[in-house]
């Protein structure tokens, strides 16, 4: 029977295995950041610890090398790093950058749900919002005081702006800058089209979701409801989807924002005409619009419409 011990001990001793482990030995200590980390750690490690070491060395050296000359290295979006672990120099791996970068903008855009809206809000910012109009100026300190304050006090319950104004003015990209504000801040959001979302609501009657799409408004950290008032009044939407949310969020202190076409008067007459018109509940009405004026108040908006520059 063959001795294995004899066998491996034989293969080592071959003259170019042994010049082949001399050349990586060779190639790892030219490399400044292994001279420099041995410098460093000289009292951690034994006179051995170099060549028990070898293979982890060397695999540090080429992921450098792979890395800095923009080939696929062995971990993408990771680099690699040498540390000491008992007496022997191991790697650990650790995320770039660039990668914590792209992971920390996809979670801060996670935190801003957007139902029936542009993405582009994803990318609104107080910063790019255009203050050349006297008739915007107001609203862009209304929208910063009240991030502001709930930046500040997470948790309580802020009064929230409700943006009325001309089609076009900027309320929704303001809308959108108060969410990413928040996102910055671990603050989560959900923004939804009003009139786009009743609509669409009456389709989840079919699956049995409606109930799901409502908890969630009502469950928000942050809740905006844009361009209220456009949509087409019924006494369903208004009484057991709004008025529901809004009386939930007005309990539970949880702020919430608006963005319409109509001053608050307005909007009650809006919600006095039900069903196409065709009946008039100025008292229901009227408990919708005492539940927003306590979530929010108003900031006119005007300025030119933007959308047609």
């Amino acid at each position: 029977m063959r001795n294995i011990g004899q066998d491996i001990t034989h293969e080592l001793n071959k003259s170019n295995y042994r010049e082949r482990l001399q050349q990586m030995k060779e190639e790892v200590l030219r490399d400044s950041d292994v001279r420099a980390f041995l410098h460093q750690h000289e009292s951690e490690l034994t006179s051995n610890a170099i060549d028990r070491s070898l293979s982890k060395l060397y695999e540090y050296v080429q992921e450098k090398h792979r890395i800095e000359t923009h080939q696929t290295p062995k971990f993408p979006n990771y680099y690699p790093r040498l540390i000491v672990n008992v007496n022997y120099i191991d790697i650990e791996y650790v995320p770039t950058e660039e990668y914590l970068a792209k992971q920390a903008e996809r979670e801060r855009l996670e935190r801003v749900s957007l139902v029936q809206l542009p993405k582009d809000l994803h990318h609104a910012t107080f910063d790019q919002f255009d203050q050349s109009d006297p008739a915007r100026q107001n609203a862009l300190e209304a929208a910063v005081d009240f991030a502001e304050q709930v930046i500040a006090n997470p948790g309580k319950f802020v009064q929230a702006p409700y943006f009325y104004g001309p089609f076009g003015v900027g309320k929704t990209y303001l809308l959108g800058a108060i969410a990413n504000a928040f996102a910055e801040h671990d603050i989560e959001s959900v923004l939804i089209h009003y009139p786009t979302f009743v609509t669409s609501l009456k389709q989840s009657i079919n699956d049995n979701t409606v109930q799901d799409r409502i908890d969630e408004l009502l469950e928000a950290q942050i809740l905006v409801i844009d361009d209220i008032g456009a949509e087409k009044n019924t006494a369903w939407e208004r009484d057991e989807v709004l008025g529901v949310v809004l009386q939930g969020r007005m309990s539970e202190g949880r702020p919430t924002l608006f963005s319409s076409n109509f001053d608050m008067d307005d909007l009650e007459d809006h919600f006095a005409h039900s069903d196409h018109g065709q009946s008039h509940e100025p008292v229901k009405a009227g408990r919708i619009m005492e539940r927003i004026r306590t979530l929010a108040r108003e900031v006119e908006m005007g300025g030119r419409n933007r959308r047609y520059q």
